[in-house]
């Protein structure tokens, strides 16, 4: 058998990265952002491999400083799902933020079977109930239900979260979960992107660009 051709490829990290961000900022349209929001759109961009979905993007100006003051303060990262939380780079995090995620628990299917909810409902009550929800950041990558059972605990127990990166995905509740975030009254500081599209891969991508500025690595601040 001959040998296939194999072009000319990039094999150093750094620059793959480098490459990939301009290539990103050359075809999609980032002129509404505030610089600091940029550089978290840029990176979820690169999760999806989509330009096109800085369109869709919703957002509070001040989301990324909220974020990260909140991180620098040593909040919380409160995650949906097991894949969101393993997404955050740990080394990244200003001030070894502790990174929740309930779903594995036993007492968490308990909870979900006595209320009749599903396990991420649940998750956000026991949130709520250990005092984590207010202040924290809070990272819903896969389950519309918990996006909007955060807001129903923050409207009855007036513990707000200091920034909601609210991306689930999905065909029931997400496209209208992420509409209830936008179109909330409880004045959260928010970063979504409407619609169906989202997932655990462009959460931890907006977190992980809150948490550090740097863009030619994955594993340091």
């Amino acid at each position: 058998m001959g040998h296939e051709y194999i072009p000319d490829y990039l094999n150093n990290g750094a620059d793959i990265y480098r490459e990939s961000f301009r290539i990103i900022r050359e075809e999609s349209d980032l002129e509404r952002f505030p610089t600091d929001v940029e550089h978290v759109v840029v990176r979820m961009i690169h999760a999806a491999a989509d330009p096109l979905i800085a369109g869709d993007i919703a957002f509070t100006p001040g989301v990324v400083a909220a974020a990260r003051a909140a991180l620098e303060a040593g909040a919380p990262i409160l995650c949906d799902s097991s894949m969101t939380a393993t997404g955050v780079i740990r080394s990244r995090l200003p001030r070894d933020n502790e990174v929740v995620c309930h779903i594995k628990e036993p007492r968490l299917a308990e909870l979900a079977a006595e209320r009749g909810t599903t396990k991420t409902c649940a998750a956000v009550d026991m949130w709520a109930s250990d005092g984590q929800l207010d202040g924290s950041v809070v990272a819903i990558g896969n389950a519309p239900t918990a996006l909007f059972r955060v807001l129903e605990v923050a409207a009855e127990t007036g513990q707000l979260p200091a920034a909601v990166v609210g991306v689930p995905v999905g065909f029931v509740g997400a496209a209208e979960s992420k509409q209830a975030l936008v179109d909330s009254a409880l004045g959260l500081e928010f970063l979504t992107l409407l619609g169906r599209r989202g997932g655990s891969a462009i959460t931890v991508a907006a977190l992980n660009a809150i948490a550090s500025w740097d863009e030619e690595t994955n594993s340091h601040k």
